[in-house]
């Protein structure tokens, strides 16, 4: 009688063993096709573009800083020979702070809207200071203080810089956006919440081509 107990519970474990077992390879496999068909769909290409794009804006950002940084020395060393010129120095100023106030977020690029808001104020930004530069070529010694002209050729090193991280930023987006209008991938944007990125205009581009120019032969 013992004996056939025991033969009964070796029978059940074994059992049971084997629909454990089963069950881990129906796993595995179901797991495998997931990623299979993830892969396929192009869920893996999202990820890297995506990525991509962050680490561009990133850039971008960083060189937006810069350029804002430099206002403050720069003004006000231009102040120091043209104090009277107070409207292109407010410009400046306040377009600096216009650019300071905006709540820039990884975000920020989901949102057109948003996004536009930030091109205007840099655009704004930029203008005021090709101003400034124009009327600095009014003062001859103004031109010759060797601060100021640090602070011109580290602007049109910054510009240079801004031009080039703005088109790794358009063609890293133009790559993400193709990837998540494309068919199938498209779909997987989609289930998972990706959508199109806002990209910098033509227009603007074409406008941010000539960077403020530096010239000390004056």
């Amino acid at each position: 009688m013992l004996t056939l107990v025991f033969r009964a519970n070796d029978g059940y474990i074994r059992g049971t063993f084997r629909e454990t077992l089963m069950r881990h390879l129906l796993q595995f496999v179901l797991a495998a096709l997931l990623i299979t068909s993830l892969t396929g769909c192009g869920y893996n290409r999202l990820q890297s573009t995506d990525e991509q794009t962050k680490s561009a804006w990133s850039e971008v950002l960083n060189q937006y800083q810069r350029r804002a940084d430099l206002v403050p020395n720069l003004v006000s060393t231009v102040k120091g020979y043209a104090e009277h010129e107070k409207t292109v120095l407010e410009e400046v100023t306040n377009a600096r702070a216009k650019v300071g106030e905006l709540n820039i977020t990884p975000e920020l690029v989901n949102d057109p809207a948003a996004f536009e808001k930030f091109q205007a104020a840099q655009g704004e930004l930029k203008s005021s200071l090709s101003r400034l530069l124009a009327v600095s070529e009014n003062y001859p010694q103004l031109q010759a203080n060797q601060n100021f002209r640090d602070l011109q050729s580290q602007l049109e090193g910054t510009e240079n810089r801004i031009t080039v991280a703005r088109k790794r930023y358009i063609d890293a987006v133009q790559e993400y956006n193709v990837t998540v209008r494309s068919f199938p991938s498209n779909l997987t944007a989609k289930l998972f919440g990706y959508s199109t990125k806002a990209n910098f205009t033509v227009e603007n581009e074409k406008a941010l081509a000539v960077p403020p120019q530096v010239d000390f032969s004056k």
